[in-house]
């Protein structure tokens, strides 16, 4: 009668346990494929970066090259790319459209030869789109901001393509190195600018 108990409450326990880790891997699933990423070029990476981890919703940042075909792109060398941030979201909880308005409120759009001191092709701006829907917001918004403004919009809308992670010390700039981050980004003359044209809504 013992030996019965203890058979039946250890097998209990192991259906418990099956069952609860049937369940995480299910949740785990379920998580990633309902996450998906997107890819913004606005000037410096390090800044656009301290834009997007304040939006909540965004689960990951990555800073890098992006729309280039050289192979194995690297901050001394990445000719043809833009430099990028590849964001990861959960769009159950902050949209395709809510990212790009944040986007267009942290660069200066009417720049045609980078952002801000940052001078030059790796610095223009651009959003990637990875589908129809996706491209018919960005050119909604960037003709929205146009007719505002009353200005030519230089920001490209081009489709999603090459991307890669820029080296680790890129990587979360802003919280490692807090002090030479502002200083920069201050001295760059991002924030005047920003606030410039969009007041306080910027980051």
């Amino acid at each position: 009668m013992i030996a019965r108990w203890i058979l039946a409450t250890l097998t209990a326990a192991f259906l418990a346990l099956f069952v609860f880790a049937v369940n995480s891997e299910t949740a785990e699933a379920e998580d990633a494929t309902t996450a998906k990423t997107a890819i913004f070029a606005g000037g410096c990476f390090w800044c656009v970066e301290d834009a997007f981890d304040k939006v909540d919703g965004v689960s990951e940042t990555v800073s890098g090259y992006a729309g280039g075909d050289l192979p194995n792109p690297t901050y001394g060398n990445h000719e043809g790319h833009v430099e990028a941030l590849k964001v990861t979201y959960d769009p159950s909880k902050v949209t395709f459209a809510e990212l790009l308005d944040n986007f267009w409120r942290n660069i200066d759009p009417f720049d045609a030869t980078g952002q801000f001191c940052d001078k030059g092709p790796a610095y223009r701006t651009v959003v990637f789109v990875a589908s129809d829907e996706e491209e018919s917001l960005a050119k909604q918004t960037k003709q929205d901001i146009a007719k505002r403004f009353g200005k030519d919009v230089e920001t490209e809308i081009r489709p999603t393509s090459t991307f890669a992670a820029a080296e680790d010390y890129h990587q979360d700039y802003h919280t490692k190195n807090p002090v030479s981050y502002k200083y920069y980004k201050w001295n760059c003359g991002r924030a005047q600018r920003l606030s410039e044209i969009w007041g306080g809504k910027s980051s």
